[in-house]
């Protein structure tokens, strides 16, 4: 939801190609979230999807846009974490492989978003510079849930 709701605040900034990649994201938290489910009832237990809420995401610039997305993985990933150490604690030693594989999935989400963040960073307010950057993101090649738009 958060990665969604920023993706439409990009999209009202006239940056669709930052927008797209952050609705790729979106697409690939869907993805997780299934593999989570998956890992669940294989086990024979009931997956429930409890209440969600809608994000509270305010953001003015490119900037700030990206700096709460770093914030959402960083919460992420110290989510798997707390996971991690209450599967330890309670022995459950199935949950290793599917917990490590979100481990390594966060260092890697956490450097890609850190990178657009430095760059943006750098880039500042030229518009030059970030309409480059829109055209790279939006062209980065990423499986979608999404029709091709166009």
């Amino acid at each position: 939801m958060t990665y969604r709701q920023l993706a439409i605040e990009l999209e009202l900034m006239d940056l669709p190609g930052m927008a797209t990649w952050l609705r790729h994201r979106a697409d690939e938290e869907i993805v997780h979230a299934n593999k989570f489910i998956d890992h669940v009832a294989a086990r024979d237990n009931h997956p429930v999807i409890g209440a969600t809420t809608a994000p509270k995401v305010k953001v003015s610039s490119v900037l700030d846009a990206f700096r709460a997305a770093l914030a959402h993985e960083e919460r992420v990933s110290e989510s798997i974490r707390e996971l991690y150490r209450t599967a330890e604690s309670e022995g459950d030693l199935d949950s290793r492989p599917l917990l490590n594989w979100f481990l390594e999935e966060q260092v890697e989400e956490e450097a890609a978003v850190k990178e657009i963040v430095g760059r943006v960073t750098m880039i500042k307010d030229d518009g030059p510079g970030l309409l480059r950057l829109d055209e790279e993101l939006g062209a980065r090649p990423v499986a979608t849930t999404e029709p091709k738009r166009g």
